[in-house]
């Protein structure tokens, strides 16, 4: 997948995001290219073990990554694989009570979405901050 197509999806993940949240009263993320840069290395490390996992063996938690990519607050991470669209993780995550909770947490104020797209399929992470 090119650079400019997978930017694309991921901002739409975060504007699908955006969307549920204003249906609920509470306020738009904002993108942040800290965030996206660990969502998308911790997709990349995912693909390469075929796991799904917050935290991979021998590697950092979801809020180390964050901190190591320069982020100061993090706050919670969303992953998930298989889906092909954005609209499909989206449904994907909502339909899951912690996902859903992370998406509507009404103290997050930045997102950072992640997609790696291979033969063995599409892998998914949102990074939350405040």
């Amino acid at each position: 997948m090119r650079e400019p197509e997978r930017k694309t999806i991921e901002s739409r993940v975060a504007r699908l995001v955006n969307t549920t949240r204003s249906r609920y009263g509470l306020e738009s993320l904002t993108e942040d290219e800290r965030l996206r840069r660990s969502s998308r290395r911790h997709c990349a490390d995912m693909a390469a073990r075929l796991t799904l996992a917050h935290q991979l063996p021998g590697h950092p938690d979801p809020f180390e990554r964050m901190l190591a990519e320069g982020f100061p607050d993090p706050g919670g991470e969303n992953i998930a694989f298989g889906q092909e669209t954005a609209h499909r993780v989206m449904e994907s995550w909502m339909r899951s009570r912690p996902h859903r909770a992370n998406i509507l947490y009404p103290e997050f104020r930045v997102i950072g979405v992640g997609l790696l797209r291979n033969a063995d399929g599409h892998w998914w992470t949102q990074n939350f901050g405040y």
